[in-house]
């Protein structure tokens, strides 16, 4: 009898698991294990206490679209009868609503931040962020039922949320990028999407489980929404418990503070070589800017040499990634797989949540081991090549095998294998957005910018990439409707003609630091190791000059 598992297949499996386990001890290395600790242990921790900010942006994500298709939420606030026959106009009206005005608001936030983060710096603003956000949180969960007032509530509480969120985005993965080491920085600043995931599937589940055992009462909309205070209060009482930025810090003077602090970031000695090092780094490329740009202001940071490619790449990159039609499949998850024929609320909320949970499950894994392995450029032209061909096959078995009518007063029917088949695809479709067009804009934005310009550079990213969401979220109940199965072809479209294409347009910036970003001709390379030569020197002579005067003070003192 042949065996089931050849000696061949064992080798092969058994080299796989050997390899697996060595690129995984090359992540603790990275890491950087020192004395039985992890040596970015605090970049570590300032990332997750930041990026609980995140969670709200991911949460808030997937909360909305699951509320407002709840049958017990649309008779209270007037989108269906008594009968629960549903107007479709209104529906469409009250979702796009609901969902969309929260990315108005985070509009507005992202660009407010810029000049806000300029002056105050990163830590204390994103700590008045938080506070705003629990306003709006607020507003949003005491709605009691009346039609009018109570949308109103929800739509000023979710413009607040919004405004909040938008700012958060754009402060935080510059804040965590300034304080990660260029070894792993990759890696912890991917944790951005890993905590969007980790909020989008909290929130399909939480709209399952009320869905299933509060069907008919306010707690529909009230626990979701109310659930938001639980990470806002986490960030707000974690960020008593982190530093500022030493970049920032460094730009506005505060060099012995900025040294003191980026030390403590890597647990090592202010007077140790790789802090003299990283410092000199920050401090010359500090020197660069001011000295080729100085009093240009708002007008140098758009326009500057190297500037606006820059901020066209930043710009474009979200837009792109909104049309990859990953956010209207996020917002609207329930509505999307009802469409394709998971009808009823506990299997399209199901069905959603095991969306949630591959997405959490794929960006981990590849924030994990793929981020610094594959690069920028080819993971973003694999996830979208892989988005584009799933979303054509999504779009191809809707045109042939539409899912039946229902009835609200008929119990739905077990999805068909051909909606089986489509939510199949969705599935590896996300697995393929969150090895690239997920976590890789935050990643790459991030890293392009200088440090005096690097907030607005955050900035009209993220106020791309709300503009836009408020765009998309605005039209995906109408464009569901209307389109039917020609909505996923457009996306299969975008994703390979639009995405793919600027994946291969784009200067890959692996392995560098954020001082090292001449790929956009800002500054000579010559140049910036000249004057990191110098700043190492400063400090090194620094550094003797205050030993000498230590040492004579210990010699009069034996005098």
């Amino acid at each position: 009898m042949p065996s089931l598992f050849p000696e061949r297949s064992l080798g092969c499996l058994c080299f796989g698991v050997l390899e697996l386990k060595s690129h995984f001890f090359n992540i603790l290395n990275e890491m950087g294990a020192g004395e039985g600790t992890f040596q970015n242990i605090r970049v570590y921790w300032l990332a997750f206490i930041v990026y609980w900010g995140i969670v709200l942006f991911g949460y808030d994500t997937g909360i909305a679209g699951g509320v407002v298709g709840n049958i017990f939420f649309q008779k209270t606030f007037g989108i269906a009868d008594s009968s629960g026959k549903i107007n479709v106009k209104k529906n469409d009206e009250v979702s796009s609503n609901v969902v969309s005005v929260l990315q108005a608001g985070a509009f507005f936030g992202a660009l407010i931040s810029a000049p806000v983060s300029a002056k105050f710096g990163r830590k204390w603003p994103l700590f008045l962020y938080a506070l705003i956000f629990v306003v709006g949180a607020i507003l949003t969960t005491v709605p009691t039922g009346s039609s009018h007032n109570g949308l109103g509530e929800i739509y000023a509480g979710r413009v607040i949320s919004g405004f909040g969120i938008g700012a958060i985005s754009a402060v935080a993965p510059a804040f965590v990028s300034e304080c990660a080491p260029k070894e792993v920085r990759g890696r912890i600043t991917g944790l951005f999407q890993i905590m969007v995931a980790f909020g989008v599937m909290l929130s399909y589940f939480i709209n399952l489980g009320v869905g299933l055992h509060f069907a008919g009462t306010s707690k529909i909309w009230r626990i979701p929404f109310g659930f938001q205070l639980v990470p806002a209060g986490i960030m707000t009482l974690g960020l008593l418990s982190i530093k500022e930025s030493p970049r920032y810090l460094a730009s506005i003077g505060k060099t012995e503070e900025a040294i003191a602090t980026l030390a403590y970031l890597r647990r090592a000695s202010p007077e140790s070589e790789v802090v003299i090092l990283e410092m000199a780094e920050i401090e010359a490329a500090i020197k660069e800017e001011r000295e080729a740009r100085e009093g240009l202001g708002l007008r140098e940071a758009f326009l500057g040499k190297g500037n606006a490619i820059r901020f066209f790449i930043a710009f474009m990159i979200f837009v792109l990634q909104q049309w990859g039609g990953q956010n209207s499949v996020n917002y609207y998850a329930p509505q999307i797989f009802a469409s394709i024929g998971f009808t009823g609320t506990k299997n399209s909320l199901l069905a959603s949540g095991v969306y949630g949970i591959l997405k959490l499950v794929s960006t981990t894994a590849f924030i994990l081991f793929g981020v610094e392995t594959l690069g920028r450029k080819l993971s973003l032209f694999i996830s979208g090549i892989g988005m584009g061909i799933l979303f054509f096959i999504v779009g191809a078995i809707l045109k042939t095998h539409p899912p039946p009518a229902t009835s609200p007063n008929v119990a739905p029917p077990s999805p068909s294998p051909p909606s089986r088949a489509m939510a199949a695809m969705l599935y590896i479709y996300v697995c393929f957005y969150s090895m690239g067009w997920g976590p890789l804009p935050w990643v790459y934005v991030s890293e392009i910018f200088p440090t005096r310009t690097r907030h607005y550079g955050l900035a009209v990213a993220s106020a791309s990439q709300w503009l836009w969401n408020f765009v998309l979220t605005k039209q995906t109940p109408i464009m569901k409707t209307e389109l039917g199965y020609k909505l996923f072809i457009m996306f299969g479209c975008l994703d390979i003609g639009a995405l793919a294409v600027f994946a291969l347009l784009i200067p890959e910036t692996k392995g560098k630091s954020l001082e090292e970003m001449d790929i956009f001709g800002a500054v000579d390379a010559q140049k910036r190791q000249k004057d990191i030569d110098v700043a190492t020197q400063t400090h090194n002579m620094r550094d003797q000059d205050e030993l000498h005067k230590a040492r004579s003070s210990d010699d009069e003192t034996k005098v």
